[in-house]
């Protein structure tokens, strides 16, 4: 099943990113995926899984045999970043200058420059991380005086209880901002990639120019 599953996912990707001419990246969300389900993503070609807690990545850890890209799409407190700093490739959730601040001070300490994601809360909701818009660009301006930080574009989480049409418009207005924040040409900010889309709306984020997708459940129910 895992297997149909992920072939379905990449054909619709494939189908949806036409215009664009690449297909978005898929990141498996594995937060409920024991061990053996994501080391069988492995054989199947998919090699980028994302976590959404600290403390679930740090226990499936050891097992996982280094095989994979780890991306850290939770939202993450400042404190527990020098527990991960060393492990995942992307963290696609800074959302405020106190963890911008503490990534760029774990990463010079262990000598690396870290890849991190600016996360929109695009729709504006009360309960969720993620910058306002039009916050966006003046944090950008702020993170790329941090050394140990290197921003390569943007996030964002849909409303869940979104119609197909209100997201349409989310993820429209997503890649207007990703667009705009690269024509502000800011040093060290490198605008690369754009992640938004999840298990029920990732069709309309490829369409949509998303260069990664977070797909969990559609992969693994």
């Amino acid at each position: 099943m895992l297997k149909e599953n992920v072939e379905q996912v990449r054909q619709i990707l494939q189908q949806e990113s036409q215009p664009w001419g690449r297909v978005p990246k898929l990141i498996a969300v594995t937060k409920f995926a024991t061990v053996e389900q994501i080391l069988a993503l492995h054989a199947l070609g998919v090699t980028d899984i994302g976590e959404n807690k600290v403390q679930v990545l740090r226990e499936k850890l050891p097992r996982l045999e280094g095989k994979f890209s780890i991306h850290l799409i939770g939202r993450l407190q400042s404190n527990k970043v020098k527990y991960i700093i060393e492990d995942v490739c992307l963290i696609h959730s800074l959302d405020r200058m106190s963890l911008a601040q503490e990534i760029d001070r774990q990463a010079q300490l262990h000598h690396k420059r870290m890849d991190v994601l600016v996360q929109v809360n695009i729709a504006g909701e009360e309960q969720k991380g993620g910058l306002p818009p039009e916050e966006v660009i003046p944090f950008l301006r702020a993170c790329s005086t941090l050394p140990g930080l290197q921003v390569k574009g943007l996030m964002a989480i849909m409303p869940l209880e979104a119609t197909r049409e209100e997201l349409d418009g989310y993820f429209a207005g997503m890649k207007k901002l990703f667009d705009r924040c690269a024509a502000e040409k800011i040093e060290n900010i490198q605008m690369q990639e754009l992640s938004m889309g999840m298990s029920r709306d990732f069709d309309l984020a490829a369409r949509h120019g998303a260069t990664m997708v977070r797909v969990g459940s559609r992969l693994f129910q």
